[in-house]
Parts: C-alpha cells; structure tokens; sequence
C-alpha cells in the first residue's frame, strides 16, 4: 500500500508526503562492503593513475553501471573517457644549480636545500638569468592585492614567498595562492622562471624535510589535442621550491634580507617587490611518458520532460597512489577509505536511485573519476570535455574519503555557505534526523582541494561531502576518529580494509547523499551562487 502511494505521488510529479520519506530504499551494508572489499583490494595494486590495476578497477566501475541499467556517457557510446597523460619523472642526480651574487659563485646542494620536479614541458630545462622578488607572486584585484604593480620582471627569474597573506580569506586565498595561479601570473608579467621560499608558517603547516618523501613521485598532465601539456606555462623555463637557509642565499647583498622579509609576515604586511643582486644557472633532465587513464561515466536519465536536460553530477575519484616507495614490508597503498569508501557509497547510491518506482526529474551523472592524487586531473579533463553539455549541469555533490569508522549524526558539505545547496543539504539530511554542521576546518580550505573545485572554475555550485564529526553514540568522539585516521593511515599502505570500517556508519551516509541528490534533482529551481560571493562571481556561468 505504501509502495502503490509512493509511485502514485511521484507519477503525478507531486512531492512525496514526510512520512513517506522514510520509505525510500535503504543503503545495503553488504554491497557497500563488497564493493569496497574488491576496490581496495591487494590485486589492484593501489590504483595509480595508468596502471592495470586502475583499469581493473575501472572496469569493474562500468560494470556496476552496465547492470544498473545506467546510459553510457563516456566516449562514443561507452561508460569510459579516456584519458592521454603524460607522466614527467626528474633524473634525480641532473639537477644543477648555481647562484651567482655579490660573494660569488655558490652551489646548491639537491634535494638539501633545494627541491625541484620533472618538467612536462621538456626534457632538458635551462634556465638563466637575474632574480627579483615579488613578494607572494599574487595578483587578486578582488582582495586589492597585486604584487606585480610597479616590478619589472620581463627576461627575469621571480622569488616568490609560499603560501598568502594571513589576512586573505581562506577558500579565496587558496585560489589566489595556489601555485597554478602564480604561475600564470609569473608568465603573464614576462617571467622566465620561478623560485618559491619556505617561510616559517609553511614550515609549521608543511616542514621542509617532509618533502622529501615526494621525490620520486612524477608530474602528471592531461594532453591537449595538439599533444601537449594542459595547464602549465612554457614561457617558466625552470622552478624550484628553496628551504628556509638557501633561501637566505638570494637575499645576500639585497636591499632587505630575508629575516627582514620574515618581521614583515609576522605582522601580516605584505613585503613589496624589489629587484635581488643574483644570478641564477639552473638546469635539470626529466624522462617524460606517455600514458592512458579513464574516467568511467553513467547517467540515469531524468523523467520531467523539462528537467531531464539538466544534470546533477555525482563524483568521486578511483584512484590511489599505487605503491609506497620507502615501505619495506607492505608496499601497497589500497586506498580503502582513500577512494574505495567514497566509490562504493557512489556505486550503492547510482543503484538506490536507479531502483526508484519512477527516475528523479533531473538526470542524474555519476562519474568516477581518475587522477585525482596527481591534481585532480581527471575532474579537469572531464570538466574542459563534457560528454553534456557543461552548462546542463545544476550542482556537483562529490565524495573523497569519507570516514567511515563511527556512525555520524551529521554531514560536513564544504562550499556549502557559497550557494543555496547550503539549504538544499540541510533540508535534505534533516529528512534522515541528521544535521548539517559548519566547515571545522576553515583554514584548511578543504572547497578548493578535491575533484568538485574543477566544476565549480567552469561555475558549477558544488559541495564535498564528508559524515560529520559528532557521532551517533556519545562515547565515540568523532573528531578522534578522523583525526586518528588521517595520522596513522592517510596515504600509507595501512589504509586497508580491516575491523574499523563502521557498516551502518556507510549506509547512513549513503542514505544521506541519496537524499542529497534526490532532492536536488526534484527542485524545481537550480541552485545558485549567493549573491556577492566571491566563486560565483568570479566564475559564474
């Protein structure tokens, strides 16, 4: 009887009445495991992007998607993008550099005080020529901030301080701070090259020496159609990232020394530009590769005659990190919780919505995504070659890691407060007795840093989903539970499918991120950026 109700209401495109919410399919934790079990499992390898072991993984993704009866939407009629890369790895003993200032000729020493990464761009990098500083390379009218304005950097190399100014707002400060907007920038003003210094917060958040366990990890880049590199910027012929104590060596004889650059950071001020009495020589050899990964997409075809041309996406990436290098024992990194967990809630949720009584009104896009771990590569492939139309798509609901070892009374959506998914996610967990809770990392800018910010730079409103800290059972403090988490096992081969794992603790975040979709895809308005907010303006379509 309540069946026949449900369809009834949803055949005359009503909304369903409160207590009717409640019978809407339930989460299966056996699938969840099962699904998560064979993603994170020993044979794949830990999933590196343009491994076989990802390319298992994504077959059995399109599997999954076949038997749910979803519609193909990756190329020319089949679940998979593919995706050219091509995969950039430092010979690690070419790496010269030599700075020529008021004292002489000195030698710095890799990886010790310097660090420097494979070149996409070419095989043998040579770089020479004088230094400027350019305070924290950042150019951001929005913030009236731009540390170009009155410097001559044409033919020259740019010094540039990690990080931004404290002041900044955190989400708007990670974009103007990222490395790929400095870049721009630095090209944009005539630079040749780029030097990035630690500086003593960086060296709190992300100590020098902590680097070092990312020597051996290659650059990546998707291929344009002509072959070459997406996003990086020919005209930098060279960039290095200094430590605190060689970085003092480019401030030798300069009009401030860098202690002088590090007061000025310590009370916030933003230390203008000037020209360094330094040369540089820099060289290096990169071996490059070339090499395919998919994404795997499906779409559950909406049912109004109206909104079924606009989609909700649903993503989550599938790859991991493949195999750890300085681990003697267990050198495979499963990413069980790092991606398996957030695939197989899209696996679970792909299937609840694809056995509704009738599809939700908006098509629905799930997509699994690949190089997420190497730049969220994948995501930004799909979003510059959408198999729909780009501006089709209403909202991004994303998962990426999500903690699955206490059961939640909450859900965390980061970016939720930039648009009116704010309400959208509280109205649609409040259905479950669940809570929507303020980002309670703010500083960490977490909106900027998974596959959903590639849609929300083609200006599509977007939120991360993760459970919420405050668990169901008083005695279990969530916020340990993910903090334990991130500690012991975030990127280690210990991130593997064991007794943590919190089956009902999956199947009520599924249920919430059904909800989430569902209610989103039912809405007869599209969501929207806030008024005034600083993504939409900045890349609203």
């Amino acid at each position: 009887m309540k069946r026949s109700l449900i369809t009834l209401c949803l055949l005359l495109g009503s909304s369903l009445p409160a207590w009717a919410e409640a019978d809407l399919p339930k989460a299966d934790a056996n699938r969840l495991q099962a699904h998560l079990q064979f993603l994170s499992h020993d044979l794949l390898e830990g999933r590196d992007t343009g491994s076989r072991g990802h390319d298992i993984a994504a077959q059995y993704m399109l599997s999954q998607f076949a038997q749910l009866g979803l519609k193909p939407a990756g190329d020319n009629g089949s679940y998979l993008q593919a995706i050219p890369f091509r995969q950039a790895y430092l010979v690690q003993d070419s790496a010269k550099l030599v700075l020529k200032g008021t004292g002489g000729e000195t030698s710095l020493e890799y990886p010790r005080q310097y660090l420097t990464s494979a070149s996409l761009i070419s095989e043998v990098s040579q770089l020479q020529g004088k230094l400027v500083f350019a305070g924290y390379g950042i150019v951001a009218p929005e913030l009236q901030h731009d540390d170009y304005a009155k410097l001559d950097v044409k033919g020259k190399v740019v010094v540039v301080l990690s990080g931004k100014p404290k002041s900044f707002p955190s989400e708007e400060g990670a974009h103007f701070g990222s490395g790929s907007e400095k870049s721009r920038h630095a090209a944009e003003h005539g630079a040749i090259g780029m030097l990035t210094i630690s500086t003593p917060l960086a060296e709190k958040v992300r100590p020098y020496q902590n680097l070092l366990n990312y020597l051996h990890m290659p650059s990546v880049s998707w291929l344009k159609a002509d072959g070459e590199p997406a996003n990086q910027q020919p005209q930098l012929k060279n960039s290095a990232y200094f430590s605190q104590d060689a970085a003092a060596l480019l401030f030798a004889g300069a009009p401030r020394s860098l202690e002088e650059i590090y007061a000025d950071l310590e009370q916030d001020k933003s230390p203008a530009g000037f020209a360094l009495p330094t040369e540089i020589e820099f060289s290096k050899r990169s071996e490059h590769k070339t090499i395919s990964s998919p994404n795997v997409a499906a779409i559950l075809p909406g049912s109004d005659a109206k909104l079924k041309d606009e989609y909700v996406v649903y993503t989550a990436h599938l790859d991991h990190i493949g195999f750890a290098k300085t681990v003697k024992q267990d050198k495979i990194n499963n990413g069980a919780m790092d991606n398996a967990s957030g695939s197989s809630v899209l696996l679970e949720t792909a299937r609840l919505l694809s056995g509704l009584p009738q599809a939700p009104k908006r098509s629905i896009l799930f997509l699994s995504v690949t190089g997420e771990e190497k730049g969220l590569l994948g995501a930004d492939y799909f979003a510059n070659h959408p198999t729909v139309p780009l501006k089709s798509m209403v909202a991004n609901v994303n998962l990426d890691m999500p903690i699955l070892t206490y059961e939640a009374a909450d859900v965390i959506a980061f970016g939720a407060n930039h648009s009116s998914l704010q309400a959208t996610v509280a109205d649609a967990v409040a259905k479950l007795g669940m809570s929507l809770s303020p980002d309670p990392w703010p500083e960490q800018a977490l909106f900027t840093r998974s596959d959903h910010y590639m849609f929300v730079k083609k200006g599509v409103p977007a939120v991360f989903l993760v459970p919420g800290l405050t668990s169901m059972d008083p005695n279990v403090d969530g916020a340990k539970k993910f903090g334990e988490f991130l500690h012991t096992d975030y990127h280690k081969p210990s991130d593997e499918l064991n007794d943590n794992f919190n089956w009902r603790a999956a199947q009520r975040f599924t249920e919430a991120n059904l909800q989430i979709g569902l209610t989103i895809a039912n809405d007869p308005v599209r969501p929207s950026w806030n008024e005034g907010d600083f993504f939409g303006n900045t890349f609203g379509q």
